[in-house]
């Protein structure tokens, strides 16, 4: 579904604690009565035991009356017994994602600064457990990119136990500092990750002093409005994945001509659809589909964001182009609709998007910009269409504003991020002066999993400071090796 996969996520990520004890804050006990709880994700076999309760906030902070929602927050007490009093919040992407999920698949990263510190996961307004914005479309909608959806998005609208104005980002942010007094902490770090990272930097803008350091990974700050240049990133990206595969012996003798296929594909399916009869790749019963123009870019896209996916995309491009086997590549399609339909809050990632990103799009300027790219006008036509139909919320006249701290921010980009190129982060650093960059080599989007990066994320919550911090290990992190044959990559 077009305004479902290609919309929803323009940020996303394709992500033990001694759960009896009890968080650290500086207050005598926390006012969110916490219990034991197991954090779980989709697609994910691993299990976090953590504290888990819930904190009512008013839908409407200005009002201070009316609907109140359930905030579901989760806290990983630190294993120390002489634990630090900062602990560190995790912003989760999507924007749609939720943080108790969110974590599950990063835990590793953090396990380190876990020992002295607690952590402290809270879905975001909208998002996973915390009254959550979800549109239950019809399933016959899921594979149609021409699908008007004003009245499916009318009837979830008429639906939803909300407002949808009131979950933007400022917002939530307001929800996140109420969290954070009621659990008692003076001070905390942030890791955020892709939209995170836009949440945290207006947290930070909100309450500066309650900031001891930050960490954005997968940068798009405020100032950014993220959609019209989607497109360009994204053929960047791809043109980068091409390239390499251009200079490895291995993979241009095994596909070559890849620039060449891709265009014959794409304009091959601009013609018209292929029919496909596969096994759905999840549930294993038989499906037809018209795999289009639209499916072959969303693949194309999504499979850039990690070097893995990225790995397969030389032979499955090979494969559609010289065979005519589009099954492969429907495969794929389909395990993304599924992936992001179970992961992500749609609803919420609309009402993030319709008052913080939309209203600034130049319709001309982009459509220009886009020309020559794959991806064309895709989401950015996709992302109007639905903000016709959605109900846009305020922001405050500053949101588009730089954001300018002394505060410590460790800013981490992957070198082929198709999504948030290093290029964001460097807009960012121009109003932290107090940052360090790190660019990660051969990496897609969402980078803190990679090589040393935990390591030296670690150093950096530990010390509260840029200075000092070994990086250079860092070029030792090598892309993903192509796949030349589906049973894996080369030795």
């Amino acid at each position: 579904m077009k305004r479902h996969l290609v919309t929803t996520a323009i940020f996303v990520l394709l992500v033990s604690a001694c759960a009896s004890a009890v968080p650290t804050p500086q207050a005598d006990s926390p006012a969110i009565p916490l219990e034991d709880c197991v954090l779980t994700t989709p697609g994910f076999r691993t299990q976090v035991e953590a504290q888990c309760g819930t904190l009512s906030v008013f839908e409407d902070p200005d009002a201070q009356a009316g609907r109140q929602i359930a905030l579901y927050i989760a806290v990983l007490p630190a294993v120390s017994r002489n634990a630090e009093a900062d602990p560190l919040f995790l912003l989760a992407g999507g924007p749609g994602q939720a943080a108790t999920e969110t974590y599950v698949s990063l835990e590793p990263a953090f396990r380190q600064i876990n020992r002295d510190r607690d952590i402290v996961l809270v879905d975001q307004r909208g998002t996973g457990q915390s009254h959550p914005l979800r549109c239950e479309l019809p399933e016959e909608l899921s594979l149609d990119f021409e699908a008007d959806l004003d009245q499916p998005l009318r009837e979830c609208l008429n639906e939803l136990d909300a407002d949808p104005r009131l979950y933007t980002t400022t917002i939530a942010m307001q929800d996140l500092d109420q969290v954070r007094q009621a659990l008692g902490y003076e001070q905390i770090n942030i890791y955020g990750v892709s939209y995170g990272t836009r949440a945290a930097l207006v947290y930070l803008r909100l309450y500066p002093d309650r900031v001891r350091a930050l960490i954005l990974d997968g940068v798009a700050p405020p100032q950014l409005t993220l959609g019209p240049a989607v497109a360009t990133d994204a053929q960047n990206a791809l043109d980068q994945i091409l390239e390499r595969c251009a200079v490895d012996d291995m993979c241009s003798t095994s596909f070559p001509d890849l620039d060449g296929h891709v265009q014959n594909i794409l304009s091959a399916l601009e013609v018209a659809p292929r029919p496909v009869r596969l096994n759905h790749p999840v549930t294993g019963e038989p499906v037809e589909l018209e795999f289009s123009r639209e499916m072959f870019a969303t693949v194309l896209r999504f499979h850039s964001y990690s070097p893995e996916t990225a790995a397969l995309l030389p032979l499955l491009i090979h494969t559609a182009a010289t065979r005519q086997d589009y099954s492969l590549l429907a495969s794929q399609f389909l395990m993304l609709a599924g992936s992001f339909s179970e992961s992500l809050a749609d609803g919420m990632s609309y009402s993030v998007q319709c008052a913080e990103d939309v209203p600034f799009f130049e319709r001309e300027v982009i459509q220009q910009a886009n020309q020559n790219t794959y991806l064309g006008n895709l989401v950015t036509d996709g992302l109007l269409e639905v903000c016709e139909t959605w109900p846009r919320g305020e922001i405050p006249p500053d949101f588009k504003q730089p954001v300018a701290s002394e505060v410590p921010v460790l800013l981490l980009s992957g070198e082929f991020d198709p999504i948030t190129p290093p290029a964001y982060a460097e807009l960012a650093a121009e109003t932290l002066p107090n940052s360090l960059h790190l660019i990660i080599p051969g990496q897609g989007h969402n980078v803190i999993l990679r090589g040393c990066v935990p390591k030296i994320a670690t150093a950096f919550i530990q010390s509260g400071s840029i200075q000092g911090l070994e990086t250079s290990c860092l070029q030792t992190i090598q892309p993903f090796p192509f796949f030349i044959t589906f049973s894996g990559p080369q030795p």
